[in-house]
C-alpha cells in the first residue's frame, strides 16, 4: 500500500476520447485525485463518479485535478462518461493485478476489477492521502476532498 509521502507511481491508461493519460506526470503542478472505480456496473461507483463531475467548478477553483481509472473497456468507459457527463478523464483498460501490484489497491476476482482506491496527490505528485476499499464501499468523495486540501493549502500558508 501506498503511504503518506510516497511518490504516487509512474502508470500510462488508454484515455475515453482518445490519447493517453499519464500517471502522475498529467496531474503535475495541482492536487490531484486518483479514482479506481470498480466499474461501469457498480452503483456505488456511478454515484461517486457522479459525484465528482457534479463538484467540477469546486475543483477546478481549488486547483485540484481529477482523474479515474477501472477495468471496463472503452466502449463501457464512453457510455459512463456520457451518462454521468463527465469532465474529467477516465481512463480504461486498466490491469487490476498490475495496478495492484504498484499501488496496494485491493483486486476483485469475479469479476475482475480494481477495488474502490482513492488517492489524494499533491502537486508534486506525492500521496497525501489514501482510500483503500475491500469491497463496493469506503471511498473518497468530493466534499472531503475539497475540505481536505483547503486544509493543506492553509497549513502551507502559516
Amino acid at each position: 500500500m501506498l503511504q503518506n509521502g510516497d511518490v504516487f507511481p509512474s502508470l500510462t491508461f488508454a484515455r475515453v476520447g482518445g490519447g493517453k493519460i499519464n500517471l502522475p506526470a498529467d496531474l503535475a503542478g495541482w492536487f490531484g485525485v486518483v479514482i479506481f472505480h470498480r466499474g461501469s456496473w457498480c452503483p456505488y461507483c456511478n454515484a461517486q463518479l457522479a459525484a465528482f463531475a457534479r463538484a467540477a467548478d469546486g475543483f477546478a477553483s481549488e486547483g485540484i485535478k481529477v482523474v479515474s481509472v477501472s477495468v471496463d473497456d472503452r466502449e463501457k468507459s464512453e457510455m459512463l462518461v456520457e451518462k454521468h457527463k463527465i469532465g474529467f478523464p477516465v481512463a480504461y483498460g486498466a490491469d487490476a493485478r498490475a495496478v495492484s501490484a504498484v499501488t496496494g489497491a485491493f483486486v476483485n476476482d469475479d469479476p475482475v476489477c480494481l477495488q474502490a482506491t482513492g488517492f489524494v496527490l499533491n502537486p508534486e505528485g506525492r500521496v497525501v492521502t489514501a482510500v483503500y476499499s475491500t469491497r463496493a464501499i469506503g471511498r473518497l468523495m468530493p466534499d472531503d476532498v475539497l475540505s481536505f486540501v483547503r486544509h493543506l493549502k492553509s497549513l502551507a500558508k502559516n
